[in-house]
């Protein structure tokens, strides 16, 4: 069965993202699927607005007070994927994705692992860790080989982050390229056309930086399909 998980740790975002993220999904799906919230164990979370969510704990807690979101490099764990009984493809989306359209399409692919590309317009990485797809058993040198050390010593934008960890370790990664080929968006970053109105052809628009749609709040197609 196909499992779409998200991470969730720090104050950006909360447990009410998660449940819009989980709301637009359902809408916009029509394979039965698995939703995977990853967060620290000692988050406050009613019992009552888990029902339709999988909670389990972020087990790299030390990494989330450095930047670059490595603790999600814990997904290539074989072990973990054990754990959590990842037998299909695992999904990774970022709290911030606003799905505007049907994204069954998206994830009938057959490669072991596919990535977002070319939605960085600073970054120097080809990825983007907005979204991604791996089947379970795959790169598991991904998590295996890590240190930070490796990760410093790679090209990076502001900081080292997991997406140019992937990069190096997976550089042939079949992907979505970011627009019209994919349907997928970075907004305001390349591929996105002129404006702030909603591409025709858009099934997930991703808020990669500082931007999120919370700030956007005023756009109609953020309140259709994110604020509900």
């Amino acid at each position: 069965m196909l499992a779409i998980c998200t991470w969730l740790w720090g104050n950006k975002y909360g447990t009410q993202d998660v449940y819009k993220l989980k709301r637009a999904i359902d809408r916009n799906i029509g394979q039965v699927y698995r939703f995977i919230m990853i967060t620290e164990e000692t988050r406050p979370i009613s019992k009552q607005t888990l029902s339709g969510v999988e909670r389990y704990p972020i087990i790299d807690l030390k990494l989330l007070s450095t930047p670059g979101c490595f603790a999600r490099l814990r997904m290539f764990d074989p072990k973990w994927q054990a754990q959590l009984k990842i037998d299909d493809r695992l999904v990774c989306l970022d709290l911030d994705v606003v799905i505007t359209r049907k994204i069954d399409a998206l994830f009938n692919r057959p490669e072991n692992f596919v990535i977002l590309a070319g939605a960085n317009s600073v970054n120097p990485c080809p990825f983007n860790g907005s979204v991604m797809m791996l089947r379970p058993g795959h790169h598991e040198d991904v998590f295996s080989d890590w240190t930070f050390m490796k990760s410093v010593a790679l090209p990076y934008h502001d900081f080292p982050d997991d997406q140019g960890w992937i990069a190096h370790k997976i550089p042939n990664a079949a992907t979505w390229k970011a627009g019209t080929e994919s349907g997928i968006y970075a907004f305001k970053k390349p591929g996105w056309p002129h404006g702030l109105n909603l591409p025709l052809d858009a099934k997930m628009v991703v808020f990669p930086g500082k931007r999120q749609p919370s700030q956007y709040i005023g756009l109609s197609w953020v309140e259709q399909h994110w604020a509900q």
